[in-house]
């Protein structure tokens, strides 16, 4: 509810506070005074994009602060234009985003102008002014759909994905089959290109180190004056004289170790030479096994551990393949038992929106009697989407013919602003206690009517203001009678500037101010007389 509003250098106003209270606050003056002005200045607060062109000319930033409270709290909205464009919005002198004070705000306050019926105007809202009249009823049924939906929703894109990847997978079925094939025939190693490589190399010199090794063992031990025969002759020649000198003791030592070493070795390379085999056939096997092994790298840019892998990751694609017959048919049957689930809550959902709409209808029509709609007809027509949504499968549409003989037209079609603006607070009286919303705003409600039906609207804005707040801009006596608080707003200039000023009104005032929209600047003792029996009838 808001309980203050403070304005400064925005457009017209130079400086101005309103302290508004609960029930029926009515504002008014002359024309061009800056009604709306003020209007405006609380949409700004409540969330609405700034606009610098409201600046009060000749100030460098406009200043609007809004105290309302909601829910037990007490919340100061501060909203700053400056010159330069920049905005910068406040909640309890905190700096937020214009998303977050929309978030609050839609919960403090609506707002309506002669010319704001969009969302009463417009089809697609007419479902959820019904689902907001039923609520205790509809919201768990309503509920229900959107978890079948959200479950007829998520099986239905898997079956969609799993399809397009059949499909796709289809296409490149044989050739990734080809490329299986070929990776499975070669039945490749691990480390197996290293190992054939070092083999290759060892085939391709086989024959010079055989020819070496036999060659080496020869001169070592075979040859008739081997090196291993004269190293044998020595250590005995030195042997037999070793007892005579401990030096040649040592020598003959180190001769026997280095005969016995020598030995060892000359086994070694027999043993070498023995194992040393040249076969032209196992080296062409080698070089053609590893050019197989080198053109599969080459074609698929991959490592032979990754070549592997991508044989994994093939087998695996070919497998999903294969097996998504049987993945089909299990979604298949689940999406056709969740469809069957959507389709039924849904048809519990449109039940109870009919039985609501039926008892909407009603209590909209009698309202719209009561705004001398007296041959009003009001109906509410139900058709089935085209497709389901997490809204059920209900099209609503509002009809009414407001005279006798006329059919039944789309609430959009109603021209007449007067007829619109008592059709909406129809539409307020009984949603109103639904919505949740505490403060209604209206500005220039009353265009387009006069006389007895400004009085009947007055008495339904004096209804509504039982269990809502509404600040009402209007330029009629009868409405402004039924106000329990009056402001006036006014308009003076001086040599260079025009300012504009909003004052609560004293029960005299009133009568002036109700004397004034009844008769003009000329005020008598007649209107004034008239302006007392307007607010006596009016309460």
């Amino acid at each position: 509810m808001i309980r203050h509003l403070k304005i400064k250098d925005f457009a017209v106003i130079e400086n101005a506070e309103i302290d508004f209270y609960d029930g029926l606050n009515i504002i008014t003056g002359e024309t061009g005074a800056g009604k709306s002005i003020v209007i405006e200045a609380v949409s700004l607060a409540l969330g609405s994009r700034a606009d610098t062109a409201f600046i009060r000319s000749g100030k460098k930033k406009a200043l609007i602060q809004m105290i309302a409270d909601h829910d037990g709290k007490e919340y100061i909205i501060t909203r700053e234009i400056s010159a330069s464009g920049k905005n910068i919005c406040k909640i309890n002198d905190e700096i937020v985003t214009l998303t977050h004070l929309n978030s609050l705000c839609k919960k403090l306050a609506d707002i309506h102008g002669q010319y704001d019926h969009q969302s009463l105007l417009n089809p697609d809202y007419h479902i959820n002014l019904i689902d907001l009249y039923h609520k205790e009823e509809i919201k768990p049924a309503k509920d229900k759909v959107i978890e079948e939906y959200e479950n007829y929703s998520e099986i239905r894109s898997k079956l969609k994905v799993l399809l397009a990847d059949v499909a796709k997978g289809n296409r490149e079925r044989d050739f990734m089959q080809y490329e299986f094939d070929e990776l499975q025939n070669a039945k490749l190693v691990k480390g197996e290109d290293d190992d054939l490589e070092e083999k290759v190399r060892l085939l391709q010199n086989s024959e010079k180190i055989y020819e070496n090794l036999a060659g080496a063992y020869q001169v070592a031990s075979e040859d008739e004056y081997s090196a291993l025969s004269a190293l044998k002759r020595i250590s005995d020649m030195i042997g037999e004289i070793s007892s005579y000198s401990p030096e040649i003791e040592m020598l003959s030592k180190r001769l026997s170790e280095l005969y016995y070493d020598f030995e060892d070795i000359s086994s070694s390379i027999r043993d070498c030479r023995d194992n040393t085999v040249f076969s032209p056939n196992e080296l062409d096997m080698c070089i053609s096994r590893l050019e197989t092994i080198n053109k599969l790298k080459n074609k698929h840019g991959k490592s032979i551990e990754e070549l592997i892998q991508y044989k994994k990751q093939l087998d695996e694609k070919l497998s999903s393949i294969q097996s998504a017959d049987n993945i089909k048919e299990t979604l298949e049957k689940k999406l056709a038992k969740h469809r069957k689930a959507l389709i039924s809550a849904c048809e519990n959902l449109s039940l109870i929106r009919k039985e609501a709409a039926k008892q909407l209808e009603e209590k909209i029509t009698a309202e719209l009697k009561e705004l001398n709609f007296n041959d009003a007809k009001f109906s509410i027509q139900f058709k089935k989407a085209d497709a389901f949504t997490s809204n059920g499968s209900d099209i609503a549409e509002f009809m009414i013919s407001t005279n006798k003989g006329e059919p039944l037209k789309p609430l959009s079609k109603i021209a007449s602003g007067g007829e619109m603006s008592r059709i909406m607070l129809a539409f307020k009286k009984i949603i109103g206690d639904y919505d949740e919303i505490p403060t209604m705003i209206f500005d220039e409600i009353d265009s387009g009517i006069s006389g007895i039906t400004a009085s009947i609207v007055g008495n339904k804005l004096e209804e509504i203001a039982q269990s809502h707040q509404i600040i009402c801009i209007t330029h009629l006596p009868q409405i402004a009678a039924y106000g329990v608080h009056n402001y006036k707003i006014s308009k003076i200039s001086d040599d260079t500037m025009t300012y504009t000023t909003i004052l609560p009104l004293s029960h005299e005032e009133k009568i002036h101010e109700i004397a004034r929209l009844l008769g003009g600047s000329n005020i008598t003792d007649t209107t004034l007389k008239s302006a007392e029996e307007l607010i006596e009838a009016s309460h």
